[in-house]
Order: structure tokens, then C-alpha cells, then sequence
């Protein structure tokens, strides 16, 4: 048998489409992930990945040998989690910033009414779709996978520019002349807007921070304008501390529940009922005049 290091380092490589992503999952370094890999196909003769470095693609052997790894590692994971556990556990992936600034201010609530689940919370890679582990992940999702059986969406997703009222009064003009703001966990933010928005965004310079949140609180700071999901902001623009100029713009896609294979339990169906209750709540944005 190969390595079981290098059959996991293939795995969550092949799983999340990145060595970078599989190197956060697995608490190890890029470089480690891609040596294992590579002493994996050595070891069986065989190459799993193809293509340019920055665009890897499976081979016809790493294809077949992906579904059968995953359904192993799932079932060990699944196993150690039933020896553990003495009640209902529920173990979630979560986009960070979408924890941050919509979840987690709600989970009291969840709490209070279900003290019997236990609520484990991960965070997911921005562009992963699954988590080892999780029973289910709760992220954006395209319109392309919202027919399938497995996820729930939740909120339909608006997009727009937001700032400060100080910095809309001062580039009234010109909303998008203020300094653009953005996110590395979310770099095409600006360009899914000004598709939808049917804008053509004039080049500028754009400031970068690690993640959405981080953007998010820079632009309550006053440093800029930024794309933002209109459940991440909602309550700043309710309370005042956010205006949106140009108002928000439905995005093809929604904040969804993504449910793993196999993984249907009662706390699942419990907490996906109450994420389609929560996202029910959620005020309608302004829209584009």
C-alpha cells in the first residue's frame, strides 16, 4: 500500500482543486502536499494531475481513484466522530466571513432553542465546496448547483458598492472614484459586480485585504468602497454606519447550505430548517435607481 499521508495530501488536493487549500485542511505546508503527491504517483507508476502548475487538472487514474479515497477518509472520519461523541454533534464549514458577519451573531439564538446540538464550526477555504469532516458547508453557491438535492439555499444573493456616509457626501459625483477596496478570499468581487451592474468599471488601483470581512470593516472605517454580499452588511446599512450609492444587484447565486453525501441526520435537518428561517428574516436591499 502507498503512504496513507500521500493517499490524504492526493486526496484533499484532488477534493479542493488546490494544493494550497489541501495544505490549510491538512495543517501542513504547500511544498509537503505536492512531494506527496508526487511520491504517491511515484509509488504508483501512474500521473494523477496534468496541466500548468496554476491549473492542474486530474488525470483518468486520479479520477478514478478520487470517489473511492474520499469515501474512505469520510467513513473514518464518520467512525472516530460516532466513538466520540455521547450526544448530537454537528460539525459545519464556514466561509470566514460569512461566519463572521452573519452566522455567528445569530448562533445564540440557535442555541437557546436547541441546547441538545452540539454546533462544531470549521472554516472553510474560500473556494472549497466540501470539508473533511463536515457534515455539511455554508457558503455562496452559483445558481448552477442550487438544483441540487443536497443544497439548501437560504438567502438570494444582492451585490453592491458600500461606504461611509462621510465618503458618499464627498464622492457624490462619483461613488466609484472613492478608493476601491477588496478582498484576496474574494478577488473577482468588483468584476461580478459591474457584469451584473452592466458597468464598465474604469482600471484603479484596489486595495487589498486577506479577507471580505477585513474589507468590510476597513470600508466602515472610512478607506474606501467596496463590493459587499448585501447579508453581510444589511445591519451596518440599517444602523447607519453604511450607505450603498448605487444600490444592490441580484447576483446569480445564493448563500447555501451544501449538505456532504450520506451525512443526513436530525441536527441537520434541524439547523437547515432553522438557516432557511434566519435567512427569511433578512430585509430586502435597497435597489439600483
Amino acid at each position: 500500500m502507498p503512504s496513507l499521508n500521500a493517499l490524504r495530501a492526493f486526496e484533499a488536493m484532488a477534493r479542493t482543486g488546490r494544493a494550497t487549500l489541501a495544505a490549510e485542511e491538512l495543517n501542513v505546508t504547500h511544498s509537503a502536499v505536492s512531494r506527496q503527491v508526487k511520491a504517491l504517483e511515484a509509488a504508483l507508476g501512474v500521473r494523477l494531475f496534468q496541466g500548468p502548475k496554476h491549473r492542474l487538472t486530474l488525470t483518468a487514474a486520479g479520477q478514478e481513484l478520487l470517489p473511492a479515497l474520499t469515501g474512505a477518509f469520510d467513513g473514518i472520519a464518520a467512525a472516530v466522530r460516532r466513538l466520540k461523541s455521547d450526544g448530537e454533534d454537528l460539525h459545519l464549514a464556514v466561509n470566514a466571513s460569512l461566519a463572521v458577519k452573519w452566522l455567528i451573531p445569530r448562533l445564540g439564538d440557535f442555541a437557546e432553542r436547541h441546547p441538545e446540538i452540539r454546533l462544531h464550526l470549521e472554516e472553510l477555504p474560500s473556494q472549497a465546496t466540501s470539508h473533511r469532516g463536515a457534515d455539511a458547508v455554508v457558503r455562496i453557491a452559483q445558481a448552477a448547483r442550487l438544483a441540487d438535492p443536497l443544497v439548501t439555499p437560504f438567502i438570494q444573493n444582492f451585490t453592491g458598492p458600500v461606504m461611509t456616509p462621510g465618503l458618499a457626501e464627498r464622492f457624490a459625483a462619483d461613488p466609484l472614484a472613492a478608493p476601491r477596496l477588496g478582498s484576496q478570499s474574494h478577488p473577482q468581487g468588483w468584476a461580478i459586480w459591474a457584469a451584473v451592474a452592466g458597468f464598465e468599471l474604469a482600471p484603479a488601483p484596489e486595495q487589498p485585504f486577506a479577507h471580505v470581512h477585513y474589507a468590510l470593516d476597513a470600508a466602515v472605517a472610512g478607506l474606501g468602497v467596496t463590493i459587499m454580499s448585501w447579508p453581510l452588511v444589511a445591519d451596518e446599512v440599517a444602523e447607519g454606519r453604511l450607505v450603498a450609492p448605487l444600490g444592490f444587484r441580484r447576483a446569480e447565486s445564493a448563500f447555501a447550505l451544501l449538505a456532504a453525501p450520506g451525512r443526513e441526520s436530525r441536527a441537520l435537518g434541524v439547523f437547515r430548517r432553522w438557516l432557511v428561517e434566519q435567512g427569511g428574516r433578512t430585509a430586502e436591499p435597497p435597489r439600483a435607481g
